[in-house]
């Protein structure tokens, strides 16, 4: 009897045994008795044999283990048409301002012109990691630790692209109208890509050279620079038409103003060598400028244009933008952080306006202007109407304090906010990275009146009385506004027209070199 109940003990251990490595083995294997099965063991050989693609080791095992580890891009039919559309496009990361080719280009060429019908697990790995490599260099971009390291700390959305190839494999034409997957902005900078590149397939535009002694053209002139100069505006799309005419005529001019207009450079009846200089910046140079923007681009979430109402600040187009219903109902110039005290990339929510502010001065201000300027002179103070207070030194509110009439709090650690200025005549300079590192806003009074108009507390006589009070008075608002600061040097509109800024605090050049690789 001891003997049966240990045999059946013994069975039964056996059975339950043999019942979990099957669990075990169906888990990694998707069931040895089916063909689309992939053993998981034989993964680490994949990536031992195409070590570029390790980055992507454990998001393709967890794609492998959500479907049951079971083939993605082959079935009964054969390998499916989506991988043949993920190859397309994996092929021209060229036309998405990815500046790398795919990985092992020759393995993939043969790959695809092969029989579509044999399952196989190593043309599986492959089309898997192609895959991960298109979605991050194209839709993710540059880990979030590495856009920090260039001062971008705007939020950075998470996305699951093992979740997103489901979708993707439900509606292949989703990898096609993607213009949902990053921002609008994004799409505009590809269309500009893609005419700066026919331009440089063509040869580019040269240089406009001006002869010995002469620093400008303009109506009138007669020389081989205007014929330069018509060409290269005829190229960039400023000028309808090029006829080879080397008289500066009133076509001509049109066109200047038009690139005037774009570049947002003043508009005067000449070309300036200002504006030579920049003309003749090469095309390929501002290719690359419009590739640094497009990654820059994959940083932002999508959704945030969906918001109802937003603030945006762009740093080196010195402007700012209040949208409302996706509709932009104010644009204004704004003065930046000079090179060292940079404006930080971030975003915050509004969520109060302080009238008739004080300043309280900051420490390193203090102690770099205000006590050298009190050591000159005993009046100091008095004289810019500031005073002691709480051990430390204030301006009081008033139309010369530095704050202006009103001030925008969006409550940071970097203690940046939006403020308006008694130095209007700021605005009026091209270079405006002037200020200690906030931003300050030339139509702030009116962007006030919209952010109020639909709070029955204000209108627009209040919010004068309010700024002009000389004392100090916080407003909470009724909603939060979200606030993005942000540093684009190139932007386009819908049709691809691209505009291009300085690049004032010098980041372009080291985010080209993380991306040219």
């Amino acid at each position: 009897m001891k003997y049966l109940k240990f045999s059946l003990r013994t069975i039964l251990f056996a059975l339950i045994f043999i019942a979990i490595s099957c669990k075990k083995q169906n888990e990694n294997s998707g069931g040895s008795d089916s063909k689309f099965a992939i053993d998981s063991t034989k993964i680490g050989a994949f990536f031992n044999k195409y070590p570029d693609f390790k980055p992507y080791n454990s998001e393709i095992k967890a794609l492998y283990k959500k479907h049951n580890y079971q083939y993605v891009w082959y079935d009964d039919d054969g390998r499916n048409d989506f991988a043949e559309v993920l190859y397309n496009k994996a092929s021209q990361l060229d036309v998405e301002g990815v500046p790398v080719d795919l990985p092992y280009k020759q393995d993939f060429e043969t790959l695809f012109s092969e029989d579509r019908s044999k399952p196989d697990l190593n043309n599986e790995l492959l089309i898997s990691s192609m895959y991960f490599f298109y979605a991050k260099k194209v839709y993710a971009g540059l880990d979030p630790q590495q856009s920090k390291q260039l001062g971008w700390y705007l939020p950075r959305e998470k996305s699951s692209y093992v979740d997103y190839l489901d979708a993707l494999m439900k509606d292949s034409d989703l990898i096609k109208k993607d213009e949902k997957e990053l921002i609008g902005q994004y799409y505009n900078l590809r269309k500009g890509l893609g005419h700066y590149r026919d331009i440089q397939k063509k040869g580019g535009w040269g240089t406009i050279a001006l002869t010995d002694g002469v620093k400008s053209l303009k109506s009138g002139d007669n020389s081989p620079a205007v014929a330069a100069l018509r060409k290269r505006l005829f190229l960039s799309g400023d000028l309808a038409s090029d006829d080879g005419s080397t008289v500066f005529d009133a076509a001509l001019l049109e066109g200047v103003r038009k690139y005037q207009t774009r570049q947002h450079l003043k508009n005067e009846d000449f070309v300036s060598s200002a504006m030579i200089a920049d003309l003749n910046i090469p095309v390929e140079e501002r290719i690359k400028t419009i590739i640094v923007n497009m990654e820059r681009c994959r940083w932002i979430a999508p959704d945030y244009a969906d918001a109802k109402e937003y603030i945006a600040v762009n740093i080196p187009s010195y402007s700012l933008r209040y949208v409302r219903d996706g509709k932009p109902i104010l644009e204004s110039n704004v003065v930046v952080g000079k090179e060292l005290n940079k404006t930080v990339v971030f975003s915050g929510m509004m969520s109060y306006i302080v009238f008739s502010p004080y300043w309280n001065i900051p420490k390193s201000i203090i102690e770099k202007e205000i006590k050298p300027g009190i050591a000159k002179d005993k009046n100091y103070l008095q004289k810019h109407n500031m005073e002691y207070h709480n051990n430390s030194i204030r301006q009081k509110p008033g139309d010369q304090n530095s704050l202006g009439l009103i001030k925008f709090m969006f409550p940071n650690s970097n203690n940046i906010y939006l403020h308006d200025t008694p130095a209007k005549g700021l605005f009026s300079k091209d270079a405006r990275a002037l200020s200690h590192g906030c931003v300050r806003v030339e139509k702030a009074r009116d962007m006030a009146v919209l952010i109020l108009d639909n709070d029955k507390n204000w209108n627009a006589k209040k919010v004068d009385e309010a700024m002009h009070s000389g004392k100090e008075q916080n407003y909470t608002l009724k909603r939060k506004i979200p606030v993005y600061i942000a540093y684009f040097t190139a932007r386009a509109d819908e049709n691809g027209n691209v505009s291009f800024y300085n690049d004032i605090y010098k980041r372009d050049a080291h985010l080209a070199g993380m991306l040219y690789k």
